[in-house]
């Protein structure tokens, strides 16, 4: 099962990502809030599900305070990423949410599409 997870920057994409391939998941971030191309998330290798990771603006700054992300670039982000947005399967809004809590989230909602975990190999 191939799934794409989008979102603003700081949303935890990379994140879920990785605990969703180590629950044999193929699972790929798109860097659509950097692209101007709309549907860059549909181009290359369909998906069976795509996820919408958001995040408010405070969230975002608080975690990566170096950056210094002004109101006016996230609404630039977030305009890049409307497209996934509307076309999204799966939303889940992290600001609250521990890591273990998105996951949790993505993965009933990636069930209740009739996408559970793969078998791993080696599971008996």
């Amino acid at each position: 099962m191939h799934i794409k997870i989008v979102g603003v920057c700081g949303s935890g994409k990379s994140e879920l990502a990785g605990r969703l391939r180590l629950l044999g998941y193929h699972a790929q971030q798109v860097s659509q809030e950097h692209s101007g191309v709309p549907d860059l998330w549909r181009r290359r290798n369909p998906a069976d599900a795509l996820i919408y990771l958001d995040a408010g603006g405070d969230t975002i700054r608080q975690r990566y305070p170096h950056l210094n992300l002004h109101d006016a670039y996230l609404a630039k982000e977030r305009q890049r990423l409307a497209h996934a947005r509307a076309h999204a399967d799966c939303y889940v809004q992290t600001d609250a949410l521990t890591p273990d809590e998105v996951l949790a989230q993505a993965l009933d909602c990636l069930r209740a599409l009739g996408l559970p975990p793969p078998a791993r190999r080696g599971a008996q």
